[in-house]
């Protein structure tokens, strides 16, 4: 198969390979003499397309025909626009649908004290102020001998915030911070101050609220002659207590997975995203949560997330969290279908329409049961939404504070980078998965040639019990971690 026409409303058909002018391709049947080069992931007429007529993909509107467009012509920027605006008015039209149904799975984790599950035993150590990240870094270094036994990794998220912040950027650096020190999958955290940054240890302490002791140490380096020896000190002390944690079968029902996608192409919205929805689906028949983010990238798609939101009070909040992004954009004097990115754009995603409609398929066809604010951890089991721009590092870092063991991306283009979670990165396309096998742990490309999705998802579900049994991704295998923090406020 050359082509696909995703849905039978569709008047572009996208190329599963490389097609050239003057071939021809036959799709459903009807043979189509192509006009234009049309590259792998890029949009192909199907039917003479009049100017100002819509372009339809997904079974939805992705943008408007800015010329007339004849059969097997390229379809794309040259020749479409976005039809989005600022402003949109939703309607509540509840919609449920069946989730498959799916054997009891287990995995072998880690049983905290507190009872929550975990996948990775570490230790971490979380500055509270950027001017620290080089002691934090030492103390990384110096102490490797501590991974040992049942420790997996000692690790720092660096970060440049926590002084010269006020209002809401300074309680969104202490709120996420303080997720992270909460976060199951490490056995043990060292919270590293310096002692004259406005985010001081006390309001760290405060945003916290109860810990226990033996699990989170802190360090102010100021009120300490040398630094690296008390935190080696205390590193040791975490090492001794999170040491005894053992893996042990937990249900599968337990996990937490963020779902985040970055570097897309016209393939996402086929294979990868879908491949994840169908994995969502499966978590949370299980009884497991999945979490959703990048609202920025459900613009134009937003109905076919809101119309599964479990109630009316949640389809609100939902409209809110997305209107709230809305005015955030306009607020800065920018539009709101400022996207998609160029490597999106070489990829074959067109509008930002088409990017969503391919975006939100990893949100699979569960009901929404909850939607969560930047900054908060999760508390509903099931399929929930959580507020977060789409830059990869910024949402990926909400993800892993909101409680997510994992993180699955997906990628068209490739990428490197890791979360503090382990991040399962899932390539929309073979050839992809072949060239990068140190960015890549995933290939839903078989889906493009012909692999059922279900089966995809079903073989992505296995993947992600291997994940949380303890085999690494390739992130982390090489140690690529980083957070990044929202911000929108001055700098003092």
């Amino acid at each position: 198969m050359q082509a696909i026409q995703i849905h039978p409303r569709d008047n572009v058909a996208v190329a599963l390979e490389d097609l050239k002018k003057g071939n021809q391709v036959e799709i459903n049947g009807v043979k189509i003499d192509l006009q234009d080069d049309v590259a792998r992931g890029h949009k192909l007429a199907l039917v003479e397309i009049g100017e100002g007529s819509q372009i339809v993909k997904y079974g939805n509107v992705i943008g408007l025909a800015t010329k007339d467009i004849t059969p097997g012509s390229w379809v794309h920027v040259h020749n479409v626009k976005t039809e989005l605006s600022e402003g949109t008015e939703y309607v509540y039209d509840h919609q449920v649908y069946d989730l498959p149904e799916t054997k009891e799975r287990t995995f072998m984790g880690f049983r905290r004290k507190d009872g929550k599950a975990a996948i990775r035993n570490e230790l971490w150590i979380i500055p509270t102020v950027g001017c620290v990240n080089p002691v934090a870094e030492q103390l990384v270094r110096e102490n490797q001998d501590l991974v040992t036994g049942s420790i997996e990794g000692l690790y720092t998220f660096t970060h440049p915030f926590g002084c010269s912040q006020m209002g809401d950027d300074h309680a969104q650096t202490r709120k996420i911070l303080a997720d992270l020190v909460r976060h199951p999958n490490a056995g043990g955290v060292l919270v590293l101050s310096l002692g004259c940054e406005n985010l001081t240890q006390e309001q760290f302490k405060t945003e916290l609220g109860t810990w226990d002791d033996e699990r989170v140490k802190f360090l102010v380096c100021q009120e300490v002659s040398d630094e690296v020896k008390a935190g080696t000190a205390l590193l040791k002390e975490l090492a001794s207590y999170a040491g005894q944690f053992k893996r042990e079968e937990i249900p599968a029902s337990e996990l937490v997975v963020g779902m985040k996608c970055g570097g897309s192409d016209g393939l996402s919205g086929i294979t990868a995203n879908p491949t994840v929805g169908r994995f969502s689906d499966r978590l949370i028949a299980l009884g497991g949560t999945t979490i959703l983010t990048e609202v920025p990238e459900m613009f134009g798609a937003e109905s076919l997330i809101f119309n599964r939101c479990k109630d009316e009070e949640t389809f609100k909040r939902a409209v809110k969290m997305v209107d709230d992004f809305k005015d955030y954009f306009t607020a800065h004097g920018q539009v709101v279908y400022e996207n998609p990115s160029p490597g999106n754009k070489a990829g074959g995603i067109t509008t930002l329409e088409d990017k969503s409609c391919g975006c939100v398929q990893k949100g699979g066809s569960a009901q929404v049961n909850d939607v969560l604010h930047y900054g908060d951890m999760v508390k509903i089991h099931g399929l929930n939404l959580l507020s977060g721009p789409g830059n990869d590092l910024v949402s990926s870092t909400v993800l892993t504070a909101a409680g997510c063991h994992m993180i699955l991306f997906t990628t068209g283009r490739g990428t490197p980078f890791g979360a503090p979670a382990p991040t399962v990165k899932i390539s929309t396309n073979t050839p992809l998965f072949e060239k990068k096998p140190g960015w890549i742990d995933f290939n839903a490309g078989p889906v493009a040639e012909g692999e059922p999705l279900d089966d995809a998802g079903e073989r992505l579900l296995d993947f992600v019990i291997e994940i949380a049994s303890g085999k690494q991704t390739v992130s982390e295998q090489k140690g690529y971690r980083g957070i990044s923090i929202f911000k929108d406020g001055v700098v003092l």
